[in-house]
C-alpha cells in the first residue's frame, strides 16, 4: 500500500529594522512558535501562492505582499512531530513548499495567537555585528570537534564541514551558509529539536547557545530563508522591499547590516549606492537622526526597466 502524501504550505514573512531582522511566527497552546502554515486544499485554493496567503492571513492577520518560492522540503521524517495540517492522512509523508515574504513594516497582529520574532532569537551564532559570537568558539565548536572525532573514517569530512561552515581554522566566515550550521549543529546533537525528533539525546548546551526551538522543521525552513536572503540582496535589489517609501542612508545601511548580521563599511557601501543608480535623493531631510539632517533617499523602481537589476554591494567594515 502507497504512502499517503500530503502538501503543506509554510511562510517565512521577514520585517526589518536597523535593531534587528524580524520573522513573523504563529504560537501554539504551549507557547512553542513556528512558521504561518497549512495544507494545501487542491479543491479550495487554486494555487500554491493563493493557499499560503489565505493560512497567513487567516493565522496572523497579515496580508502579505511580496512573496516568492523559497524551496520544496520533503525529507523522510519530517513529518514527526508533524505540524498541524488539518484533515492530513494519518502517517502521511509530509511535502512542505515554503515561501519567503518581505514587508517594509512590523504590522498590527495582536489579534492573533501570533508575533514578530527577532530571527537571532533562534540563531544567535549568528549575528556578528559586534563580533563574532564568544558562543561559537567557547560552547559550539568544542561539542562539534568532538562529534567529529567520534565519526571514524569520516572524522575528517565532518571537520571540514565544521571549518567551512563555522569559519574556523582560518576559513572566512560566509554569512550564507546559515543552513549548513544549523544542519551540521543538528546532526551533531546540539540542536534541540534532535533530541525532540528521537536522534540525539538532549543537547549539553543551553538554549542561549542553541538558539530557540521551532515546530516541526520550521527552524531549518527559517535557516533556509536567512541563506537565500542574505545571498538575494547582493544581486537583486530585493531589500527596498523591507524600506519605507523614504529612508535614509544610514537607515539602509543598518537594515542591510542586520539581515547579514555582519558591520558594512560606511562610505564604500554609499559609493557603491551611489553607483548602481537604485537610489535618488529627494532633497529632503530627516530631523530624526540625533545630529546634522540626513538626506532622504527613494528606491528607484525604474532603475529594474533600464536594466539595473544588481542587488546592493555589503563592504564589509
Amino acid at each position: 500500500m502507497s504512502t499517503p502524501i500530503a502538501v503543506g504550505l509554510s511562510a517565512v514573512i521577514v520585517a526589518a529594522t536597523g535593531k534587528a531582522p524580524s520573522a513573523l511566527e504563529t504560537r501554539d497552546q504551549d507557547g512553542a512558535t513556528g512558521l504561518p502554515h497549512g495544507r494545501f486544499d487542491p479543491k479550495g485554493h487554486r494555487t500554491f501562492e493563493l493557499g499560503l496567503r489565505a493560512w497567513v492571513r487567516a493565522q496572523t492577520g497579515f496580508e502579505p505582499g511580496y512573496v516568492e518560492q523559497l524551496y520544496t522540503f520533503g525529507d523522510l521524517g519530517r513529518e514527526l512531530p508533524q505540524a498541524e495540517l488539518g484533515d492530513a492522512p494519518a502517517g502521511a509523508r509530509l511535502i512542505s513548499v515554503g515561501y519567503l515574504g518581505l514587508t517594509p513594516e512590523q504590522t498590527d497582529i495582536s489579534a492573533f495567537d501570533a508575533v514578530w520574532r527577532d530571527w537571532y532569537d533562534h540563531f544567535p551564532w549568528e549575528d556578528h555585528r559586534k563580533g563574532r559570537p564568544v558562543i561559537i568558539d567557547e560552547a559550539i565548536a568544542p561539542v562539534l570537534w568532538q562529534w567529529a572525532e567520534n565519526a571514524g573514517k569520516d572524522a575528517s569530512s565532518r571537520r571540514s564541514r565544521i571549518q567551512i561552515a563555522f569559519g574556523l581554522d582560518g576559513q572566512p566566515w560566509i554569512e550564507e551558509r546559515t543552513l549548513e550550521r544549523y544542519e551540521l549543529m543538528y546532526e551533531a546533537g546540539l540542536a534541540p529539536e534532535a533530541a525532540r525528533d528521537g536522534r540525539r539525546r538532549a543537547p549539553p548546551l543551553p538554549v542561549s547557545a542553541l538558539g530557540e526551538p521551532m515546530i516541526s522543521d520550521h527552524r531549518r525552513i527559517l535557516a533556509t530563508a536567512i541563506g537565500r536572503l542574505r545571498g538575494k540582496i547582493k544581486y537583486r535589489p530585493v531589500v527596498f522591499e523591507l524600506m519605507p517609501e523614504r529612508f535614509t542612508l544610514f537607515e539602509l545601511q543598518q537594515v542591510v547590516e542586520s539581515l547579514l548580521g555582519l558591520p558594512l563599511h560606511k562610505q564604500n557601501f554609499r559609493r557603491s549606492l551611489d553607483r548602481s543608480g537604485l537610489v535618488i535623493g529627494l532633497g529632503l531631510f530627516s530631523q530624526t537622526t540625533g545630529g546634522r539632517p540626513a538626506e532622504l533617499f527613494r528606491f528607484r523602481r525604474e532603475a529594474m526597466a533600464e536594466g539595473h537589476a544588481t542587488g546592493v554591494q555589503t563592504p564589509r567594515a
